[in-house]
């Protein structure tokens, strides 16, 4: 149990492959970073300058396409037509608050709860995941009349003032404040084959923390999948325990779908599905609108009843009309396209090829993960260790091969597999073609 930002070797993600602002670099670099300061945060340390993207290529300004295995955000596929048509066509009728009623933000929000959990009936909607963590603290906080929040060490859920506090990747310095404890990811290097075991009794050493402190318990925050821990999506119904356990405190179970939902992992819609589990809250953002802004709480209606009846919620553009627009096209399109079963296929297909690798090259320690959300483990072939510059090195290569990729974890020695879901066999197959050049350079 951690209750500070690691230091043992560890970097903060965004740290991992950026641009160093101390070089040169172009005219728009300059430009960038005169306008965003301290604040700009570039991919590369030779930024690429983009200007247009379809389905899983972006296309640079010098004519270089791209492979793009990083950005989870337009998920159905940049650009797609349909989202765009149905983005294009609201904007023109009507796009205002949800003060008055707009017949297509209701259809869109019972087309989400019919992905949802019967008991998960009232939904708020905002702008962005770190807004959607917030209210989900916020609304956790109230119904339990605790404060304490259980995240993981490497965690990343926004960047909102409290929600950078239950962040432990984003600090650089300083320490995670008395109402948060961070625990080790379910991982094998952590918790050996007794990963649900282990969970659980780092949870019950959290809730113990907690009490010696004075603090009563409000929730258990995790993104199902870890992504940014290092991706830990195995085995299935490991969960179970540790949800089980916090709400035996008298906390309740945030399940941040951020990053693993809308069918990234193949298996099922949401990444807490894979553990059999009805969570007391949800929160997903980053690909619900394909790159339009938007993104939601999921509530038992009791608990958003506590928080109201003492604050109340509102948000001017969350669940605007064209936000219900661009959301409603993405959940048409993963169901026409059957985008769910690609990821389940192309995924499988990607772990099976990654794993041929590691078999024959060590500094590939591990491949885990569930339909196209992979971690990629980077090792010393020789003492084991995790290799953040491999990783590094490994990024660049495959960056030079036109193959965009991030890492994630602890060290940042873990590489982040998660392209659209509209990638196809050919696409996959032109990965690891790369990947396994990049590990010969």
């Amino acid at each position: 149990m951690t209750t500070s930002p690691p230091r043992d070797g560890a970097r903060p993600i965004l740290d991992m492959n950026a641009f160093d602002p101390a070089t040169t670099g172009s005219a728009a670099v300059q430009r960038r970073l005169s306008n965003f300061g301290a604040a700009s945060v570039l991919f590369y340390r030779q930024p690429i300058e983009m200007v247009s993207a379809k389905g899983a290529w972006m296309t640079a300004k010098d004519g270089t396409r791209y492979l793009d295995f990083y950005n989870n955000v337009p998920s159905v596929g940049h650009s797609h037509p349909k989202v765009a048509q149905a983005v294009a066509e609201q904007i023109q009728k009507i796009n205002i608050h949800t003060r008055y009623i707009v017949p297509i933000v209701d259809t869109y929000i019972e087309a989400l709860k019919s992905h949802l959990p019967e008991p998960l009936s009232n939904i708020a909607m905002t702008c962005s995941g770190s807004e959607a963590n917030d209210l989900a603290i916020r609304v956790a906080q109230a119904a339990t009349g605790g404060q304490g929040i259980i995240v993981t060490e490497t965690a990343y859920h926004g960047n909102t003032g409290l929600v950078t506090e239950v962040s432990p990747s984003s600090l650089k310095r300083g320490s995670l404040p008395p109402h948060v404890i961070a625990v080790p990811p379910p991982s094998r290097h952590h918790y050996g084959s007794e990963i649900a075991k282990g969970f659980r009794t780092s949870v019950e050493t959290a809730l113990a923390e907690f009490a010696r402190r004075g603090i009563r318990p409000a929730a258990l925050l995790v993104d199902s999948i870890f992504s940014s821990d290092g991706i830990f999506a195995d085995p299935p119904g490991f969960l179970t325990d540790a949800v089980a356990t916090i709400r035996a405190a008298g906390g309740l179970f945030i399940a941040d779908e951020v990053q693993p939902g809308f069918g990234r992992t193949g298996e099922a819609f949401w990444g807490f599905e894979r553990h059999g589990i009805i969570p007391d809250l949800v929160t997903m953002g980053k690909p619900m609108g394909n790159g339009f802004p938007m993104a939601a709480l999921a509530a038992r209606p009791e608990y958003l009843d506590r928080f109201c009846a003492d604050v109340g919620y509102f948000n001017t553009f969350g669940g605007n009309p064209v936000a219900a627009a661009a959301g409603l096209a993405v959940l048409e399109v993963i169901r026409d396209e059957a985008l769910q079963a690609n990821a389940r296929t192309i995924g499988a297909l990607l772990q099976d090829g990654l794993r041929e690798i590691a078999a024959v090259d060590a500094r590939v320690s591990d491949v885990r993960g569930a339909g196209l959300f992979i971690g990629i483990d980077l090792s010393d072939e020789h003492s084991g260790r995790p290799d953040p510059d491999l990783t590094v090195r490994v990024m660049d290569a495959m960056r030079q091969q036109a193959v965009l990729i991030g890492a994630a974890g602890r060290y940042g020695a873990t590489l982040k597999v998660r392209p659209p879901l509209c990638l196809n066999e050919a696409e996959a197959a032109q990965f690891i073609t790369c990947f396994k050049t990049a590990l010969s350079r």
